[in-house]
């Protein structure tokens, strides 16, 4: 077990520099020279990225090992166009425009850049792999930035970790967070659902979504836009109106959601008549 919390914590630290640093560090190029030996994409980009790593899978055992246990279940080429068919890819339009802060764009991943594209997979054994993704082409994806800084977004890992979510809401749907409006949009056109209350606190983001977004929406008539606070309107409001699901979705990504997943947990208890469900729960709770 200490041997896996070893492995667990080594991926993790060479992922966090690859990520944050070089998400590009594959090229085109390179995948090519590889994939004329006779090996698929996918497993080109796993030996090319375990090798700038600086990881020696033939002769270094433990080296092999980490590739064996980690790389396979670890990396996936992904398929334009399952995306791209995506009903809010579709039907929804971004346009370029900026309300104080928030800027309404496109973001776009490079061909095999690398990037989190799922909840970290858990395995029996205690093994935590993330999952990461790329294309082998240029992807486009919708997104808010705050500051010039990418805030909020809908790419590959919001589609994948809200699927579960999206499955199971019914009736008056309660969401803490707006986003761009992604999982709004997709518990909208299911007709178990009746209402959807989304409740954020960033008025520029509810102007970008009430002025650009929401007229897209088919079923616009089901959404309502509170401008709160998501805990005191949890701590407040709860009590008061009847929500059969409650989506949260107020952090960024795992190191700026755990404390918030805790509060809101807490929250769920004084609740157990209400079906409640968080943004990339699975990762949080390894982190935990």
């Amino acid at each position: 077990m200490e041997q896996i919390r070893q492995d667990n914590h080594k991926l993790f630290a060479l992922l966090s520099s690859y990520l944050n640093h070089a998400p590009d560090l594959i090229s085109e190029a390179e995948i090519g020279e590889i994939v004329q030996g006779g090996v698929s994409v996918e497993y080109a980009f796993k030996l090319l990225l375990a090798a700038k790593f600086g990881l020696d899978i033939l002769e270094n055992p433990g080296d092999k090992e980490l590739f064996h246990h980690y790389f396979d279940p670890m990396i996936h080429l992904l398929d334009l166009g399952e995306y791209e068919q995506n009903p809010y890819y579709r039907n929804i339009r971004i346009p370029s425009v900026r309300i104080g802060s928030s800027e309404l764009k496109y973001e776009g991943y490079k061909p095999y850049e690398g990037f989190v594209c799922n909840d970290i997979l858990q395995t029996a054994e205690g093994r935590q792999i993330p999952q990461i993704g790329f294309f082998p082409a240029e992807f486009k994806y919708p997104a808010v930035l705050e500051q010039g800084r990418i805030w909020m977004t809908v790419t590959p890992n919001e589609i994948e970790t809200m699927k579960e979510p999206i499955t199971d809401a019914f009736g008056h749907v309660l969401t803490f967070g707006l986003g761009l409006g992604y999982y709004a949009y997709m518990v909208s056109e299911k007709d178990n659902v009746d209402r959807v209350t989304i409740v954020e606190i960033n008025e520029d983001v509810i102007r970008l979504f009430h002025e650009h977004l929401l007229p897209q929406f088919k079923q616009a008539k089901k959404i309502q836009i509170v401008h709160a606070d998501a805990f005191e309107f949890a701590r407040t409001h709860l009590d008061q109106d009847s929500y059969d699901y409650v989506f949260t979705d107020l952090w960024h990504d795992v190191s700026d959601g755990i404390d918030l997943y805790l509060q809101m947990k807490q929250i769920e208890r004084q609740h157990p008549g209400t079906r409640f469900s968080y943004w990339i729960e699975k990762s949080i709770q390894c982190y935990i």
